[in-house]
């Protein structure tokens, strides 16, 4: 592409009109030059299509001797950039965007448009990044990573191989800053990794310019000497240049490094119909659990036995060393704590009048420590989501790889908050007490909207607004008005209507760092996914995914700190052991029963 990229016609080729909500043609002098390329184009298109490489059903491709680059991608005005600057008009009109094409031609695309330092912060490079970054974000949907890594080492223009050959490597530097967590354990990574630095070491003697490049793939990778060219360096002469380029650890932690020790939400039932929800790694084992539930019910420990329901009926006996996960991140069952002096039988070790007691604690725990509990709970998982989770968890690609730990875990907590709240509220056997919980969650509320966590804003109104708990007239009637009418102020921003537009306007207003309702973030890109092709004539429908990185980009937006802090902020121990242990009823039908029980029907 030059400085001005025309418009490929479309319009004539045989079987590849593309949706005109996805292309806007332009209506210019080109269209003549179109017809003309079309007639000849027919008849290249006439030879049979090459079998697929990439694992994709239905993909073919190309030869790319017998037609020109217009067949396998197309392109088209890019109006976002116009929307975006407006000032540059003149100039942005002159570019165009990738709107469908093989993910071979697509990535060629990239590197013949790649830019490098010097033209940085250009308009021509920034949309080269934009059209980049999308790329990178999306490409599990089209083509594997190890199609990726292949690809990587494709064809080399001898007439600029240094350029080439730094595009590759700043390409490959943004694909292991931006996806790094999901490349650790890819065995197709490791190797594709060590051939590349074989090769680069190799070539720089004769291109020295690549040094840079170098410098700053190796430490995004962070590979020491030993590990990397005793290996894999073939030249005893390259160790004494790889250890001149070393780069000490800097300190610099990704916002994945929680996935090296994976953790889950998990639930250990107390009762057959209420469980204590905790965070635990995945290689914890018995003792751990048992440890945090005695601690968290004041129970001696040496009293506790853990139980996994494997089947119906068929309960396992866990040792204290015995691991609780499997390595699909799953529990071995349905996790029980019972009393040791039971034996056989059992039976939970405490019962319900006891549970009930429990919830008056939350009576004395104060409305904004707790709101920082939960959202300092909810940032730990939130700032360890990847954008790349959500286009995994949408297209539902390697469901059980482990790709959307982070993402699910969030979602879970925020069920189980929604759940928390209905608990406490319907254990609560008084109806002053049952009046000061609810004036309290919904304090908690209003205090998790300004520390500017929508998930768990979310999760607590909506527990409030279920059918359980609003049933309770005579509760609801019993709270002061100032109360009535903050929560009715609340429950504006989760209105609905208008694609929800009182959530997303006040979410817009407010600063990042900050934690969206992840369900409405999903139903977006589930929207774009389903109104949209992701193939037109088995090529790649480029413009939808850009539509889909722009959406998952609002993760990244949304951790972004200018001040280095985060979100968090210092809690009370005192609640945050309460916070980070929750008890909660997940039985609706019980949570029914116990409504009903508080306020018979009439």
């Amino acid at each position: 592409m030059g400085s001005r990229t025309q418009p490929l016609n479309l319009r004539q080729e045989e079987g590849r009109l593309l949706h005109a909500a996805l292309v806007e043609q332009e209506e210019d002098e080109d269209d003549e030059e179109g017809s003309e390329e079309s007639s000849s184009d027919s008849t290249s298109r006439a030879e049979p299509a090459t079998m697929p490489t990439f694992d994709v059903p239905y993909f073919r491709y190309i030869d790319d001797e017998g037609t020109e680059g217009e067949e396998e991608w197309s392109s088209s005005r890019s109006m976002s950039s116009i929307e975006e600057d407006s000032s540059n008009d003149s100039v942005v009109s002159d570019r165009y965007v990738v709107v469908s094409g093989t993910p071979e031609k697509i990535l060629e695309h990239l590197l013949n448009d790649l830019t490098l330092d010097e033209d940085q912060g250009t308009t021509q490079g920034k949309e080269s990044d934009t059209l980049l970054d999308d790329f990178l974000l999306t490409y599990p949907v089209f083509m594997s990573t190890s199609d990726l890594c292949k690809r990587y080492r494709g064809k080399e223009d001898r007439k600029e191989a240094l350029e080439r050959k730094r595009k590759v490597l700043h390409l490959v530097s943004q694909w292991m800053a931006l996806c790094k967590d999901f490349l650790r354990e890819d065995e197709h990574v490791k190797l594709f990794t060590k051939t590349l630095y074989r090769y680069v070491f190799d070539d720089l003697c004769e291109h020295p310019a690549l040094e840079k490049d170098v410098k700053e793939l190796q430490k995004l990778y962070q590979l020491h000497r030993n590990h990397t060219v005793d290996e894999y360096s073939p030249q005893r002469k390259s160790k004494a240049l790889f250890h001149q380029l070393s780069l000490k650890e800097n300190g610099l932690q990704s916002r994945g490094t929680q996935r090296e020790t994976k953790e889950v939400l998990c639930h250990v039932y107390i009762t057959m119909d209420s469980y204590l929800s905790m965070r635990a790694h995945t290689a914890a084992v018995t003792q751990e659990l048992l440890q945090a539930v005695a601690e968290r019910m004041d129970v001696p420990q040496g009293e506790l036995v853990l139980v996994a329901v494997t089947y119906p009926g068929g309960r396992l006996l866990l040792q204290p060393q015995d691991r609780v996960f499997s390595d699909s991140l799953r529990p071995v069952g349905r996790l029980h704590v019972c009393r040791k002096d039971l034996g056989e039988v059992l039976n939970p070790f405490t019962d319900n009048s006891e549970i009930q007691q429990r919830s008056a604690r939350m009576l004395s725990l104060n409305t904004w420590d707790v709101a920082v509990a939960l959202t300092n709970f909810d940032w730990t998982i939130f700032d360890s989501i990847h954008e790349q989770e959500l286009v995994y968890f949408t297209f539902s690609r390697h469901s059980s790889s482990g790709h959307t730990v982070a993402l699910e875990l969030l979602l879970q907590r925020c069920n189980e908050v929604q759940l928390w709240v209905m608990t406490e509220v319907l254990l609560c056997p008084t109806l002053c007490k049952r009046v000061q919980l609810i004036k309290k969650f919904i304090k908690i509320a209003a205090h998790c909207k300004a520390q500017r966590n929508l998930n768990c804003f979310f999760a607590i109104i909506m527990g409030l607004n279920t059918a359980a708990i609003s049933r309770l007239s005579q509760t609801w009637e019993k709270i002061p008005g100032k109360f009535k009418k903050l929560f009715s102020e609340l429950e504006t921003i989760t209105d609905p209507s208008l694609n929800h537009k009182a959530y997303r306007d006040s979410f817009k207003k407010m600063k990042a760092p900050k934690i969206p309702f992840l369900p409405l973030l999903l139903k977006d890109i589930t929207f774009i996914h389903e109104g949209n092709k992701t193939f037109h004539d088995n090529l790649v429908n480029f413009e939808k995914l850009h539509m889909i990185a722009d959406t998952v980009r609002l993760i990244r937006q949304c951790q972004k700190d200018h001040m280095g802090n985060g979100i968090t902020q210092k809690s009370s121990s005192e609640v945050r052991a309460y916070i980070d242990y929750l008890h909660i009823i997940d039985n609706q039908q019980t949570l029914f029963e116990l409504s009903h029980r508080l306020e018979p029907r009439a």
